[in-house]
């Protein structure tokens, strides 16, 4: 199974506070956020499959925080880009535009956070792109 890092392009078309188990609640605003996550484990990528089901309502497991937001009406995955064998997490998530959502996706690192939410989709998609081939395989 192939591993590597993930970054998730999320569209939600309405706002809403969402609890996002232990981090509480928070507000999560209409518009684009981008979360990266790591594949590097046993299952690779198949844990992209996994949020697929989180958010097509397939799966109501909540294991992660990303899993909180997925599964929430309004969010949908526009986009998966994916870096197969590089360890980036956190370096992406350092380097994408957008405002952070404290805490999400980190608590098992040093970063703020890996959400960011922003405006402006063509933007995020050309820094998710350009940042993934900056760090590893061209997106797919």
């Amino acid at each position: 199974m192939p591993r590597g890092t993930y970054t998730l392009v999320l569209e939600r078309d309405l706002g809403a506070t969402i609890e996002v188990g232990a981090l509480g609640e928070h507000e999560f605003p209409a518009g684009w956020y981008v979360y990266t996550g790591s594949a590097l484990g046993p299952g690779g990528f198949a844990r992209v499959e996994r949020h697929r089901a989180v958010a097509d309502g397939e799966n109501d497991t909540r294991h992660w925080h990303v899993d909180h937001l997925l599964g929430h009406p309004g969010t949908t995955i526009e986009r998966v880009v994916r870096s197969e064998d590089v360890d980036a997490e956190c370096a992406i998530t350092r380097v994408l535009p957008g405002r952070r959502v404290p805490g999400f996706g980190a608590s098992d690192c040093e970063c703020g956070s890996h959400l960011a939410h922003a405006d402006e989709r063509d933007r995020l998609l050309e820094a998710v792109g350009r940042t993934h081939r900056e760090h590893g395989d061209a997106p797919r």
